[in-house]
């Protein structure tokens, strides 16, 4: 209760560092606060709104013009699993994905996928979305939004 409380304070705190125009959270101040924050979102979201977050934005993916294509027609399932655990891991849940996958290697496993800021918007307009479908609560909404910005950015391997 302790942690989930000071984290709660230390992300209401981080508000004024993180930007977020037209609703998209793009920093927070330092990378040691960012991780710290995100390391324990994992206690305050709980696996079941993870999973609902994921859900969300794989229902809007299977029919996007734009990312759906990149997905494999016949493994929404897999895909969607590999991405809760992967954030159910990297927001300080249980380790399912390292062990199933090994190191994450983000950057590598996309590399087949033009991604630019066109994909990269999109991405984040419809994680977005699913925030607010799942519920995700107004003290966790930026720093997680701050999270997935960087993330979508980190993907991205080609100009515009």
């Amino acid at each position: 209760m302790l942690i989930m409380k000071t984290t709660f304070m230390l992300a209401s705190a981080l508000r004024q560092f993180v930007a977020c125009p037209g609703n998209k959270c793009i920093s927070l101040s330092t990378p040691e606060l960012r991780f710290f924050v995100i390391d324990h979102l994992y206690n305050q979201l709980g696996e079941e709104k993870i999973s609902r977050l994921v859900a969300a934005f794989y229902s809007q993916v299977k029919t996007d013009d734009l990312l759906g294509p990149m997905y494999p027609p016949d493994d929404w399932e897999g895909s969607e699993k590999r991405l809760r655990d992967f954030l159910i891991y990297r927001l300080g849940g249980p380790d399912t994905y390292l062990r199933e996958r090994g190191h994450p290697r983000l950057r590598a496993r996309h590399m087949p996928f033009q991604i630019g800021l066109a994909e990269r918007d999109r991405w984040l307009d419809m994680m977005g979305r699913a925030m607010r479908e799942a519920d995700i609560s107004p003290e966790i909404a930026p720093v997680l939004g701050a999270f997935f910005a960087q993330l979508a950015d980190f993907m991205r391997n080609k100009e515009g």
